[in-house]
């Protein structure tokens, strides 16, 4: 029993010294420089024990759940020795990560009404509705590409800096071709996409798959997934904007 308490109680430990850098630089401004008392304390005071529970149940269930799954699936396709599986497999996982992540549909919500008081769709619920998920839909399909290209590479064993840069060349162009309204979207996308659901799962897939192929360095050739999974949506929103 206490064995078993100690294996929560370390992780909520963590989680309040991850929190208390932005609780004391927030306190710091409230009660130091502006030299007002904090508000509604007792409701802060219970939202950041319930968000330190969070945290805590969540790094907890990643290391229970998510990283071994993702790893041994990784490791049993590529033992299957089938490509098309393989890919099949990263794709899905880039697409069906994406959909369900939640920065990513709240995002696309504010986006869809900020485009419709700005007149760009019209101002109608069914409108914002199609626009968001025009917008979601885009981003996860780019994140499944990223990943089927990012899991090519580990397997061909290519330089990820090549790739990367060509990709970040692609987002400059792309830029001053598309719309104005779009590229700020396109931008926050390829940073909503790397959060809490996707970020395991992609790079347990990465470590897993490099580790099951010989001559391939989890370290070296595991990690840079998730830049794939940054890149991409930039791309394709923009894309996304100039088409549609």
């Amino acid at each position: 029993m206490l064995f078993k308490l100690g294996i929560l109680l370390k992780p909520l430990l963590e989680s309040f010294r991850d929190l208390a850098p932005i609780i004391i630089v927030v306190g710091f401004f409230q009660l130091v420089v502006l030299q007002q008392p904090i508000p509604n304390v007792n409701d802060i005071l219970t939202g950041t024990l319930l968000v330190a529970i969070g945290l805590a149940l969540f790094i907890r269930g990643l290391e229970m759940g998510l990283f071994p799954i993702g790893e041994s699936l990784a490791y049993s396709f590529a033992r299957k020795g089938s490509l098309f599986w393989l890919l099949s497999f990263a794709f899905a996982l880039g697409f069906g990560t994406t959909v369900a992540e939640p920065a990513l549909i709240a995002v696309t919500k504010e986006a869809a009404q900020v485009a419709a008081q700005g007149k760009v769709i019209a101002d109608s619920q069914d409108a914002m509705d199609s626009y968001a998920l025009g917008l979601r839909l885009t981003v996860a399909l780019s994140v499944g590409i990223a990943i089927l290209v990012g899991v090519i590479r580990i397997i061909k064993g290519w330089p990820i800096h090549y790739l990367i840069i060509s990709g970040y060349i692609g987002v400059v162009v792309m830029t001053g071709f598309a719309p104005d309204e779009i590229v700020g979207i396109a931008y926050d996308s390829g940073g909503v996409t790397t959060s809490t659901i996707t970020v395991p799962l992609v790079t347990a897939l990465g470590v897993g798959l490099a580790s099951s192929i010989k001559g391939r360095n989890p370290m070296i050739d595991g990690f840079g997934l998730i830049a794939f999974a940054s890149l991409t949506p930039m791309i394709f929103v923009m894309g996304y904007g100039m088409f549609f």
